[in-house]
């Protein structure tokens, strides 16, 4: 079963909203303004507050944008255009668009599916230290998907993902270590050990 897909409920609102505290600006209170919109499920209101930032170029507006255009929030669900909001944030090196766009990819939904160009997202986004993408690329390189299947990097990326409580990365890992050899599993251990996160 691959890793769940559930990027707004937590990868929206929670991490964006702790970035958003980290950025004194005068978009703040507008973008504030769209997150307790969201958390309030009144998704007409969190357009309304996010669709300026977003035009302008704020990638977390331009994220949420995304996010409710794919799943037809407050305005009539379209993968297309939520691939579109999602790419604009994704170009930008934030790590939430560039993971749902990798999910995009994946699934083929608004974009034709291609799993090379989901796993080239799911890595910039897996690089930053993004765990839902961390948990996606050791999917794909268990599954070779995109990328030649190799159980090494697939059990590296789980365990980072689960080092930060992604508790499926955690029993995928654990379900595909039973596939591997003990020296296998020694090296995706020093893999995810030497890995430091990349910023955009």
């Amino acid at each position: 079963m691959p890793p769940a897909s559930p990027y707004f409920c937590r990868a929206i609102i929670a991490p964006v909203a702790a970035v958003t505290l980290c950025l004194a600006s005068p978009a703040w209170a507008t973008f504030e303004e769209g997150l307790h919109a969201n958390q309030r499920k009144d998704y007409v209101a969190a357009m309304k507050a996010w669709r300026p930032l977003a035009e302008r170029g704020d990638p977390r507006a331009q994220a949420g944008m995304g996010m409710l255009y794919h799943f037809g929030l407050g305005v009539s669900q379209d993968d297309r255009e939520a691939a579109r909001w999602h790419r604009r944030a994704a170009e930008q090196g934030f790590a939430l668009g560039q993971y749902a766009l990798g999910e995009l990819y994946e699934a083929g939904q608004g974009l034709i599916q291609d799993y090379q160009e989901a796993v080239r997202w799911y890595q910039l986004a897996a690089e930053q230290g993004n765990d839902l993408a961390q948990s996606k690329l050791g999917w794909m390189y268990e599954l070779g998907r995109g990328v030649p299947q190799d159980y090494v990097q697939a059990h590296r990326w789980y365990s980072l993902a689960a080092a930060k409580g992604h508790e499926l990365s955690r029993t995928l890992r654990d379900q595909l270590a039973k596939k591997m050899t003990p020296s296998q599993i020694a090296e995706a251990q020093r893999l995810a050990r030497e890995w430091k996160p990349k910023r955009k």
